[in-house]
């Protein structure tokens, strides 16, 4: 049992959501496709029931099998996620918004602290779930998101194509520096966690419209699977980390 009196200040309860819509277009049935024998949902699940913090796994999906799929590997699915809020253009803020009244209705959760621990990034260790949980507490944001370091810099190395297919650099902005080590890193954004204040993801405009709080992850546990290369790249890594 976590000792919450020497902890940051978290807000209690902590509850985990994992998003999966039955639609996939990069990669078909992913989240019930066997990953390193495992359904892939079912290795977010394994990471957040592990956490030091998260007291309860929800699984939000419009998906009868990824229903199925979750309740056998130990999450809760005490509701559907309405169809218009499982769509490819579905902005993710709603389905929160959704899944935070659905447990307060329907089991009676009233959410202290809002982990969501997307489906598509098995690689994640349930200490990095707890980092962003502790970060998240320490700096008082409101949202807390992951990263992880950019091998791409907007400066140097990505253009944009205009119609006629001429490339053109896609930062033209801010003091020019004569390499890639001069500039300001950048970073991407990955799916391992995203933390928030419940209160935020209720009333804010879009996920960033307020205080953000970032959290490096090495590059290996960040791995967001969105085409079959992802898929078989991951499944890779898994079975290889298994095998010590």
């Amino acid at each position: 049992m976590t000792d919450e009196a020497n902890l940051p200040k978290i807000i209690f309860p902590v509850i985990g959501f994992i998003f999966a819509r039955g639609g996939s277009k990069g990669v078909p049935r992913k989240n019930v496709r066997p990953l390193a024998g495992k359904p892939l949902i079912g290795h977010s699940i394994d990471a957040a029931k592990a956490s030091r913090y998260i007291e309860r796994v929800f699984v939000s999906t419009d998906d009868y099998e990824i229903a199925a799929v979750a309740k056998e590997l130990g999450a809760e699915v005490p509701f559907l996620r309405p169809e218009e809020l499982a769509q490819h253009k579905s902005a993710e803020i709603l389905s929160w918004r959704h899944a935070i009244r659905a447990v307060k209705e329907l089991c009676g959760v009233d959410v202290g602290t809002f982990v969501s621990v997307p489906a598509t990034s098995p690689l994640r260790l349930p200490s990095d779930i707890d980092v962003c949980v502790e970060a998240h507490a320490e700096s008082g944001a409101d949202l807390t998101v992951t990263v992880t370091s950019s091998r791409h810099h907007p400066r140097f190395s990505m253009v944009k194509l205009d119609e006629e297919g001429i490339a053109r650099l896609l930062d033209q902005g801010g003091p020019r520096h004569a390499n890639r080590q001069e500039a300001p890193p950048v970073y991407d954004m990955t799916g391992v966690a995203f933390v928030a204040r419940p209160e935020y993801v209720m009333s804010a405009q879009n996920l960033f419209a307020g205080r953000i709080r970032a959290v490096k992850i090495p590059e290996e546990r960040a791995i967001d699977i969105d085409t079959m290369l992802d898929f078989e790249i991951a499944d890779f890594l898994v079975a290889r980390a298994r095998e010590g």
